[in-house]
């Protein structure tokens, strides 16, 4: 951004919202103050700014970043909106044994439609990541997209959860045996991971998978 552009961003957005002030909006996106000082003198909006005002506003993030375009993708009447945007995160998550890599910056958004969404799970909870690794083959490959959606974390059985184990993520099939936890592999290249109880309570279920992608290049 050229010039004073963040001021004039800044100020967009607490017309829009009718904050009254940037101690306000620092409550509002859940930082502080400084944190607004900080992107002023870096002249840029950090991308997770973005993300928390479209969740609580519903604003849309050309409009945030550019002025440009509609100000908001959700409305507030009872009327369905055709298509909602999923923040796709430079995170890749491992579907063999990978480490957890993970910036926190938002590098794009995805276009589902709100219908759809709504009938697979929260939209607002939904974040799309990159799999790497050859473990859930042939179903999602290395590479592939895919759709988790964070509020769901109870297990059902067969279902493909993103699931965190230490400092990697995992993405696998999740069973629940007699006193264990078993992540499948689709790939029978890879064996099943037997956790016992003691383990299990180290593990954090991410949430579920719900669509994936595959771009061919």
């Amino acid at each position: 951004m050229a010039g004073n552009q963040i001021d004039t961003l800044i100020k967009r957005i607490l017309d829009a919202t009718g904050i009254h002030s940037q101690s306000e909006l620092a409550k509002e996106l859940e930082i502080n103050r400084s944190g607004i000082t900080h992107a002023r003198n870096n002249n840029k909006i950090p991308d997770k700014w973005i993300v928390k005002l479209y969740r609580r506003f519903g604003f849309n993030p050309q409009w945030i970043e550019s002025g440009i375009g509609n100000v908001f993708i959700q409305t507030q009447s009872d009327q369905d909106i055709e298509f909602k945007y999923i923040p796709k995160v430079a995170a890749r998550l491992s579907a063999g044994t990978g480490s957890f890599e993970c910036q926190e910056n938002v590098t794009d958004y995805l276009s589902f439609q709100t219908k759809w969404l709504s009938a697979k799970g929260s939209a607002n909870n939904m974040v799309a990541m990159e799999v790497f690794g050859q473990s859930m083959e042939p179903v999602i490959k290395e590479g592939d997209t895919v759709l988790i959606d964070q509020s769901q974390k109870n297990i059902l059985a067969g279902a493909i959860y993103a699931v965190g184990v230490e400092d990697t993520i995992l993405v696998k099939r999740v069973e629940k045996h007699p006193n264990k936890l078993v992540l499948c592999s689709d790939n029978k290249d890879y064996e099943p991971i037997y956790l016992e109880p003691e383990e299990a309570d180290r593990i954090r279920i991410v949430g579920k998978v719900i669509w994936s992608c595959r771009e061919y290049r």
